[in-house]
């Protein structure tokens, strides 16, 4: 399945969660899309509400089917509780720090700007945006890309960053400090429902 590219409001107005953490979505119309969107009161099965949670994390994320399942694999593999490996690997994504970082107003703006090579960890290129940033990395612009208009831009949003990473506005440099606790990551997520869907 390829990488959802239609309107991202309508999606977080189906499964009733902002994907783009701000709330904007949901704002002004608070129910599902459609004629009867504000009608609808289906009661989900335990199956539909495991599935539901899983489209959530993945949409909001921006991932493919395929590389959403091979991260979940990966973190069932490693120590600790599946749930929170899941989403601190997702979290460590490089185009997920690019925008926690405030570097891009949103992940597919972030994806891009690492597509297009405008970003360097630990001083190299690095244009995967799935690459996985580790503990102590450095994201930083490129020199030529300093005065990137959609980065600049960006960084007049002034976003909160997560007191997990630091950021440098004049170098617009950025260190992945520690690997996040779960009280610091979207509390409306409930990962145990992913690990029952993939485990059932």
């Amino acid at each position: 399945m390829a990488r959802y590219t239609g309107p991202v409001y309508k999606k977080s107005r189906r499964l009733g969660f902002s994907t783009l953490e701000n709330g904007k979505e949901l704002a002004r119309r608070p129910y599902a899309p459609g004629q009867h969107g504000n009608d609808r009161k289906k009661k989900s099965s335990e199956y539909g509400i495991q599935l539901q949670e899983k489209q959530k994390v993945r949409l909001m994320y921006g991932l493919t089917e395929k590389q959403f399942h091979k991260t979940f694999d990966k973190a069932q593999k490693m120590a600790g509780i599946a749930g929170e490996n899941l989403l601190v690997l997702l979290e460590s994504r490089l185009d997920n720090l690019v925008y926690r970082l405030g570097m891009a107003k949103t992940r597919r703006a972030a994806r891009q700007i690492v597509n297009h090579g405008h970003i360097l960890v630990n001083d190299k290129k690095v244009d995967i945006p799935s690459y996985r940033v580790m503990p102590g990395d450095t994201i930083s612009v490129k020199e030529n890309s300093l005065n990137h208009p959609a980065i600049l831009a960006s960084l007049e949003d002034k976003r909160n960053i997560p007191a997990y990473l630091e950021f440098d506005n004049k170098k617009l440099s950025g260190k992945y400090v520690r690997i996040p606790e779960r009280s610091e990551l979207n509390r409306e997520v409930n990962e145990q429902l992913i690990v029952e869907f993939y485990n059932r």
